[in-house]
């Protein structure tokens, strides 16, 4: 809206011959309305308007488009822009033009190669998936929460679901009761970025591959794996194989969720049970004022963790040694 001015001065200068309409959402609705029925009657070659446009207007005579500075839109918004052409038979184009000494961030680029790609018929529900996994969303998959759907992306996570369920309905194995997954959560991008493994399916191949592992030499032998593949590690891999290696440890503690921050760690134990409760009990008095048990049985761990490699290590470390007090137990109840 701020530099619609100078657009019009533009082509006002630019092709003098061409008659310019404009229409932007702070004009009264009876002179917008009278300037879209002159556009839509061809009084006008030339319809200069923001993005009020982008819903709601079908015009079949419109065959070209051009949106200017296009790295400011989000997809979405996009996709509704480009469907304004194209409504008739005649053949359409939509031009999308960024400044051209601007360098693009990676969600553009990525929002322009998306969009570039969806050309087919009933295509708005893949775009709105592509979207999501851009943006984000908010608290549902940000980084409040934890589980598959922030550590893998939920265009992926969409697919295993898919199958999971086709898997069931052709009458495969239901999950394990016993089996269960603690949530991290760290704070951090867990993942393997499309970037580092395009493929998707190869992808989903090595999430599912991931699910397995529990000893600490199967996953440096992955990670090896995926060096001799892919390349060096991203980081978002690197704390991916350490997350694995956290839950693994994890389920031989029992523990079932840990919330990590820059201040520390909170605990939860699945059924707030823990194997060795005398041995938790002394490490956490030895630990003075720097952990405790709060009323609801979760174990609150005071640490100085402003960065994601002292959480990491940390978290890793407290696991470790909850898995051996509950190795301990184990063995005196047997």
């Amino acid at each position: 809206m701020s530099d619609i001015g100078e657009q019009r001065a533009f082509l006002a200068e630019a092709v003098p011959e061409v008659k310019v309409a404009v229409a932007h959402g702070q004009m009264a609705a009876h002179e917008l309305e009278d300037i879209m029925t002159a556009f839509y009657d061809g009084q006008y070659d030339v319809l200069l308007s923001t993005s009020i446009v982008e819903s709601g207007l079908d015009i079949p005579t419109a065959n070209t488009l051009i949106v200017h500075r296009a790295d400011m839109f989000g997809l979405a918004q996009l996709y509704q822009l480009r469907g304004r052409v194209g409504r008739s038979k005649a053949r359409a184009y939509a031009l999308f033009t960024v400044p051209a000494e601007k360098v693009l961030t990676p969600q553009a680029e990525r929002r322009l190669k998306v969009l570039q790609s969806l050309d087919t018929l009933g295509a708005g529900f893949q775009l709105a998936s592509h979207d999501l996994d851009i943006r984000g969303a908010g608290n549902l998959l940000g980084e409040e929460q934890s589980g598959h759907i922030k550590e893998v992306g939920y265009e992926l996570y969409q697919q295993m679901l898919e199958e999971a369920v086709s898997a069931l309905k052709a009458g495969g194995e239901a999950p394990e009761e016993g089996r269960w997954s603690p949530q991290i959560t760290i704070g951090t991008a867990v993942m393997i970025p499309e970037a580092y493994v395009a493929d998707l399916q190869l992808r989903l191949g090595l999430y599912r591959r991931l699910a397995d592992l529990q000893a600490q030499r199967d996953i440096e032998a992955f990670a090896a794996e995926l060096i001799d593949r892919f390349g060096p590690l991203p980081e978002e891999v690197q704390h991916l194989l350490e997350i694995v290696a956290i839950k693994a440890l994890c389920v031989k503690a029992n523990v079932e969720k840990v919330d990590v921050g820059p201040k520390g760690a909170v605990i939860s134990f699945r059924d707030n049970v823990f194997v060795n409760p005398a041995g938790l009990l002394r490490w956490i008095t030895g630990e003075g004022s720097l952990a405790k048990v709060r009323p609801d049985q979760k174990v609150v761990v005071i640490r100085d963790w402003e960065d994601t490699a002292k959480r990491m290590k940390g978290t890793a470390a407290l696991m470790i040694l909850l898995a051996r007090l509950a190795e301990d137990g184990e063995k005196k109840a047997a």
